[in-house]
């Protein structure tokens, strides 16, 4: 790395001032000097002198045309996480919600089918009235709980922090625990399993939230990426043990499995109480001291670290602004520390309004429809009942219950790929082939079934073939619409309506998982299998046509060039105004002169 005062000033002098960054903005992705687009015109000298993995726009500006590049904390990508440990400890531990979130999806699906829960449940059976739909709707309480945390976790993370929010989600999600662990009756366990739901949607906001907040920008998205990861890992642990577990007489066969998720719920809730808070939170609640000894103990490096001086800058100017743009925007709900709860709470709700306003709708209608489609492609549908799926393919009931957890794991195989592709190839081509891939496997799947569903005993070779068209979903939804719908939202939206924006995707993925989970049984039982891959198909094709005229490509985007994606200026004017805060800062902190904050 080059030193900071031998870096030559008249190539970075020639950047112009409306095309600046600001450093490492909690929310912003690493802007490499490799990525600065032609029209900065830098001086090559200047550029070959600071490698492209190690160098990022900063913010300490002695100058009012000068930006200097600053040094980053790691290299880029997945090696850097070998050069931030910390972070990477305390990603792993708020992953647990992760994981409890993969888990409590995974343990239903074995559960379904076990003879001593539907002889417990019969409501639920197969040969029941209305079995299909019950099922479906016992299914889907997680779903609509998960989705009503959701929308609600934003406001209490901001109230009482990201990580005591962590510990509110998790007491919720033991209380649904325990209620399923002990249901008497099916009223109970739809009871259990809503309010479990509420306690996993609650950290499926949070824990991205509060990884993307203390990650360093260079390996930010590589973390964000483990999140899919982490689930797919909870979908199949939970599903190999209840196919343990099954071998156990009377109801603790499916009972343990329910009971077994407290423990590591325990260790979340007890773990994330020795996990820094996040700088920006401490920031926003105007402990700006903590907020810097936060980054210190995140970054592991010296107080007076000039990356750390700038990172701590940056997010106290990104608080002053947000604050600022909720009074410009809503100058009749009052002044900050000045208005009355009412007027607190309709804020709350004309944030989220103006996420579908001028300036942001499409990029608010791109993450909800990433998220709509990657549940209408059918991904839970299989995690949810493979094994009543591969029945439908003629196989034996042990052979059936190996088969969806093998299925579970090809899924992570392609989750695991992402790692290298998504920045690699970039989010909209692989949303492309996976649209292709998928419509090809349904397509497949739907006609052998249609054409041989009461006769697989004479088709086994036909009946393999569907088996291996369903592996090639899966993969495929793994490498493709498993984690790219998770990384986008936080790229693409303004930053004064990122949390909000992002709140709106998540609370897209739980309400569609909630629809699926409940119209899939009656899909299997009352077309005799094919019509549910039907469906399926004719969604992922609407996907196809959906995300190449509607999505766009983001890969080595920086905020200030999503205004060109999405031909608006929103995140520049954004930019321009966090600018001046931090003139204004670094002046009254006595970092800059008079004529260090004009702003053109």
């Amino acid at each position: 790395m080059p030193n900071r005062s031998n870096m030559n000033k008249d190539a970075t002098t020639e950047l112009p001032r409306d095309s600046m960054t600001l450093g490492s903005n909690p929310n912003d992705e690493p802007f490499s000097a490799r990525n600065i687009p032609n029209r900065h015109n830098m001086n090559k000298d200047a550029t070959a002198e600071s490698p492209s993995d190690s160098v990022t726009v900063g913010s300490n500006l002695n100058d009012d045309t000068l930006v200097e590049l600053r040094e980053t904390y790691v290299k880029p990508g997945f090696r850097g996480t070998f050069q931030s440990k910390y972070v990477v400890l305390c990603a792993f531990v708020v992953r647990l919600g992760g994981f409890l979130f993969g888990y409590d999806q995974g343990v239903i699906s074995i559960i379904l089918v076990m003879d001593q829960f539907t002889d417990r449940f019969p409501r639920v059976s197969d040969t029941a009235s209305g079995g299909g739909f019950w099922k479906g709707f016992m299914t889907a309480m997680l779903q609509l709980g998960a989705c009503i945390g959701a929308f609600n976790q934003g406001w209490i993370a901001e109230k009482i922090s990201r990580k005591y929010s962590i510990c509110v989600a998790v007491c919720i999600f033991i209380v649904g625990s325990i209620l399923q662990t002990a249901a008497p009756d099916y009223a109970m366990l739809i009871v259990g399993r809503l309010i479990g739901g509420v306690g996993v949607g609650m950290l499926s906001m949070v824990v991205p939230m509060y990884i993307a907040e203390v990650s360093p920008p260079e390996i930010r998205g590589t973390l964000l990426v483990l999140e899919e990861f982490s689930i797919v890992f909870g979908i199949i642990c939970a599903y190999w043990l209840t196919f343990g577990t099954r071998y156990i007489g009377g109801h603790w066969s499916y009972r343990l499995p329910f009971l077994l998720q407290i423990f590591p719920a325990i260790l979340l809730g007890v773990a994330v109480l020795f996990i820094p808070f996040s700088p920006r939170w401490l920031a926003s609640k105007g402990r700006d001291q903590e907020a810097l000894q936060a980054l210190v103990k995140l970054r592991r490096v010296p107080v007076d670290d000039p990356r750390i001086q700038a990172e701590w800058y940056d997010i106290r100017a990104e608080v002053a602004f947000h604050k600022e743009i909720a009074e410009k925007k809503h100058p009749n709900l009052g002044a900050v520390g000045q208005r009355s709860r009412w007027q607190a709470i309709r804020l709350e709700l004309a944030s989220y309004a103006d996420c579908w306003r001028q300036g942001c709708w499409r990029r608010t209608t791109v993450g909800v429809g990433l998220m709509f489609f990657q549940q209408f492609v059918g991904i839970n549908a299989l995690i949810y009942y493979s094994p009543s799926l591969f029945k439908s393919f003629g196989m034996d009931y042990n052979m059936q219950l190996i088969l969806g957890g093998v299925l579970n794991v090809t899924q992570l195989v392609g989750v695991s790929t992402s790692l290298y592709t998504m920045d690699r190839f970039g989010r909209r081509p692989l949303l492309l082939i996976g649209s292709v891939c998928m419509t090809v496997a349904h397509v497949v799947i739907a006609v052998l079934v249609g054409l041989y569903y009461n006769d697989w005993t004479d088709h086994q070779t036909q009946g393999w073939v569907a088996v291996a068209f369903l592996f090639f979903y899966m993969l495929a939804f793994g490498c493709t619409y498993g984690p790219v719908p998770w990384a986008m939202p936080a790229e693409i939206f303004p930053s004064s309506l990122r949390a909000k924006g992002v709140a709106w995707s998540t609370c897209s993925n739980w309400l569609n998982n909630f629809i699926i989970g409940l119209i899939t049984p009656p899909l299997i039982q009352n077309t005799r299998g094919f019509g549910a891959y039907t469906f399926f198909a004719v969604f992922c094709a609407l996907s196809f046509v959906w995300a190449w005229f509607f999505v766009p490509e983001t890969k080595g985007r920086s905020l200030e060039d999503m205004d060109r994606v999405f031909g608006d200026r929103a995140a520049v004017a954004d930019r321009a105004r966090r600018r001046e805060i931090l003139l204004e800062m670094k002046r009254k902190d006595g970092q800059g002169k008079e004529e260090d904050v004009k702003v053109a």
